[in-house]
């Protein structure tokens, strides 16, 4: 309530009501004080849940992820665990550095409890993450890192640049996103037809494989992020492909170009080009779920990820099939206190329907 009532409304005022503003202030505050022990402790000892769970191998002391985007250059990694996340997925970052796409390119629809975004995956490029990783070490969750194409890169080049960014990478996370999903990018999502998508997943696979076997351990796990906008027919090929190659789980989903649910004064962005995210997104995020999960018989691990804001929403992509999630527009619309309340009323046993069916 305090971060509702005061504290976003004062983030606001102070950016001019500008959300991009507001964002790269608070991944800023929250990257200084990554530096800092004692107050992360609190924290912590505050919102933190523990509630571990394992799936695709990795252990993770709850269910409640950052998702990508929000934390693109791995500036505020050792913060997400203080303010209650039980893994973080930096990125999307790409080969070449690269600026994004021109502002205005973010927009709150507060309205819809919502976001548009076009950001053009604006990071600083993949070898900028590693070396940041490397000097100021990885947090203490599991950080998965979410790679995409360079806008520069031409289509039959993506394989390459995707390659680059993974060997750049690979020591440091504890699982990959392929992003083959976001609208923001031209082409991209071209990559999640059959032939496209099994000749990159296909590489990776090798790739990340002879990275392992160089370093003496198992592969890192690769998982698919995928567009809510795909027909179940599209969808279903996907699954094929992914389970030919290995892929060790599906995130589901990226954000939608679709319009819909948009409430109020929100209407008059609906035609804003870009992602839309937020509460719109819940009832498609939780279908593309359970097709996946239902398509795979379960066998399949899912991150449900779409319009996440109370602990039920998280509820509901776990009792679809998800076996973790993730919140982007919810933290931002809400802040920590949601993270609190998503973990621990997903780790209530008294909650009803609070038993997730697939570890």
């Amino acid at each position: 309530m305090l971060f509702d009532k005061v504290a976003r409304p004062a983030m606001y005022r102070l950016a001019k009501n500008d959300p991009e503003v507001v964002h790269e202030r608070t991944v800023a505050a929250l990257g200084r004080l990554s530096t800092l022990s004692r107050p992360l402790s609190v924290l912590r000892r505050y919102y933190g849940t523990d509630d571990p769970v394992t799936v695709f191998g990795l252990r993770f002391p709850n269910r409640v992820g950052l998702a990508a985007g929000m934390d693109k250059d791995g500036r505020a990694l050792h913060a997400w665990r203080a303010l209650g996340f039980g893994f973080v997925e930096a990125g999307t970052v790409t080969r070449l550095a690269q600026p994004g796409n021109p502002k205005p390119r973010l927009f709150d629809l507060p309205d819809s409890e919502a976001v548009i975004n076009r950001m053009g995956f604006n990071n600083a490029g993949a070898d900028a993450l590693a070396e940041r990783l490397v000097t100021r070490g990885r947090p203490p969750i599991p950080l998965g890192i979410s790679i995409g194409k360079s806008k520069a890169a031409a289509l039959e080049d993506a394989v390459a640049d995707y390659q680059a960014s993974l060997r750049s990478l690979y020591p440091h996370a504890d699982y990959f996103a392929i992003n083959v999903s976001s609208p923001n990018t031209p082409g991209l999502r071209a990559l999640q037809d059959r032939s496209a998508l099994g000749e990159l997943l296909a590489e990776l696979r090798d790739t990340s494989r002879a990275l392992a076997g160089k370093a003496g351990r198992a592969p890192t796990p690769l998982l698919v992020k995928v567009a809510p906008d795909l027909s179940e027919d599209a969808l279903a090929e996907l699954l094929e492909v992914c389970g030919e190659y290995d892929v060790a789980g599906l995130i589901a989903t990226n954000t939608t170009l679709a319009r819909n649910g948009l409430a109020g004064t929100d209407e008059h962005l609906a035609g804003e080009t870009g992602g839309l995210s937020g509460a719109p997104l819940a009832a498609r995020a939780r279908e593309v779920v359970r097709f996946v999960h239902e398509r795979t018989e379960g066998k399949l691990p899912i991150i449900g990820v779409g319009g996440v804001l109370s602990a039920s929403d998280a509820q509901r992509l776990l009792d679809a099939g998800a076996s973790l999630v993730q919140l982007y527009t919810g933290f931002a619309l809400h802040g920590p206190g949601l993270v609190r309340r998503v973990g621990r009323g997903l780790a209530d046993p008294h909650r009803p329907g609070s038993q997730p069916r697939w570890p």
